[in-house]
């Protein structure tokens, strides 16, 4: 059975850190991501990964403070994320693809086929 479990949210100060881990089991996946998603705003994403090469994307608002990740001997997938700010406050979720897409698609959440339940990032200011 193919599942994406995320850990790791939990409520901090601005400028403080949390890193989240999305545990994958059931398949392999040539794409995985981040995204978030904040009360009454769509699902944006955030970060992504080609598992394959290692090639990594960011939108702008994550680039220089989150950092993706991956640990393919323990097949689990890492958010890092630093100076965090109010504006960050979201459920962030795991994706993930099992086929191939064009790197401007990796932060779509059209782009992804299989989704963890979420977990909750709240900063306060």
């Amino acid at each position: 059975q193919v599942q994406l479990v995320e850990s790791g949210g939990g409520s901090v100060q601005a400028g403080g850190s949390l890193r989240l881990s999305c545990a994958a089991s059931g398949l392999t996946f040539r794409n995985m991501g981040w995204f978030r998603q904040a009360p009454g705003k769509e699902r944006e994403g955030v970060a992504s990964i080609d598992t394959y090469h290692s090639l990594l994307y960011y939108a702008d608002s994550a680039k220089g403070r989150f950092t993706i990740s991956q640990d393919n001997a323990k097949n689990t997938l890492y958010l890092q994320m630093n100076s965090l700010k109010p504006e960050d406050s979201a459920m962030y979720y795991c994706a993930a693809s099992r086929v191939w897409n064009y790197h401007d698609r990796l932060l779509k959440p059209s782009t992804y086929t299989t989704w963890g339940r979420g977990t909750q990032v709240t900063v306060s200011s």
